[in-house]
């Protein structure tokens, strides 16, 4: 059975100009550690449905606080910017941020990357390439599979990468929805990937428009915006119930390499006790039934392990291909 892999979110280089900025003396940050906070802030980023995020978040407070010990409030983030600012400013004090977030929150904001999730039992997943212009993208017949259509092989691909002679096809110029800047899933690791099949620089030869948000980039394929658009997988069944032309039109046609999934970070300015309480608080919400069932509903996370530190030094590898 197919089913979404992530929701997630990834910070990245959509807020380089903003982080390049925020970043300056950082430095300055590293004497002696700060007085640890009265509140934990927890920063989170909208894959989807912003209000859907914050009424689910809620579970994540009373949880939280509970474990810890001291209150845990929830703000959802406008961008995946913001959510790496907050923690530089010290106005968040833990995050759950994808991959590239992960990274850039340790760079820029001396954060500690603690947990990562676990979806399907991976602790990766991909980007899915999409089209509604399946003759030109497709190399063989499209199939369809529990609703949704594939060719390429991706019907029967379980990890990445796969099709990569179609996206062989994307000429420049060609425009695509991407997600947002700073979305591992939905910009970095497809423009990446475009980059070294056809060598050329997606940066500056794609007409890179972005949604926004998962759900709005297949929507736009799907309603003939554009040609092309990416996402995780396969993100089509949270909107295809409110857009019948996603299950018609929209078909899956390559995937990236496989992508760390998203974690949780905590402020390195905080004490080690307090950090080891956050890491030790989501890990008993991870095991606890109605706990899981909050992480489910915040971002369909059915697990949480230590971190993969080999998995994001890969990640961080892809994120400085974008440069300053």
């Amino acid at each position: 059975m197919r089913t979404p892999r992530n929701r997630v979110l990834a910070v990245g280089a959509a807020a380089t100009l903003a982080l390049a900025l925020a970043a300056c003396g950082s430095g300055e940050d590293s004497a002696a550690p700060a007085e640890d906070p009265d509140e934990i802030v927890l920063s989170l980023v909208p894959s989807g449905d912003v209000d859907s995020i914050t009424e689910s978040a809620k579970g994540l407070e009373s949880f939280l606080s509970d474990k810890i010990g001291i209150p845990v409030r929830a703000e959802v983030t406008e961008s995946y910017a913001a959510a790496i600012v907050a923690m530089k400013s010290d106005q968040a004090q833990v995050a759950m941020l994808g991959p590239i977030g992960m990274v850039q929150a340790e760079d820029q904001a001396g954060a500690v990357p603690v947990l990562q999730s676990v979806r399907y039992g991976s602790g990766t997943y991909h980007t899915q390439w999409f089209t509604n212009d399946p003759d030109t993208y497709c190399t063989d017949e499209v199939k369809v599979v529990e609703g949704f259509k594939y060719c390429n092989g991706t019907d029967a691909a379980k990890t990445g990468p796969a099709g990569e002679e179609a996206i062989a096809k994307i000429k420049p110029g060609t425009s695509i929805a991407f997600v947002d800047q700073g979305s591992a899933s939905g910009y970095y690791y497809p423009a990446t990937q475009w980059s070294q099949v056809t060598g050329g620089d997606a940066l500056v030869d794609l007409d890179a428009q972005f949604a926004g948000d998962h759900d709005a980039a297949i929507l736009a394929v799907a309603r003939g915006d554009y040609p092309i658009g990416v996402s995780y997988d396969d993100a089509r069944e949270e909107v295809a119930a409110d857009e019948p032309k996603v299950a018609s039109d929209v078909v899956v046609f390559a995937y990236s390499t496989e992508i760390p999934n998203d974690g949780i970070v905590v402020a390195g300015n905080l004490s080690k006790e307090l950090r080891t309480k956050v890491t030790d608080a989501f890990t008993a919400m991870a095991k606890d039934p109605k706990g899981l069932k909050t992480l489910e509903a915040v971002y369909e996370i059915e697990g949480l392990e230590k971190v993969d530190t080999a998995a994001l030094k890969k990640a961080k590898s892809v994120e400085e291909n974008f440069g300053e």
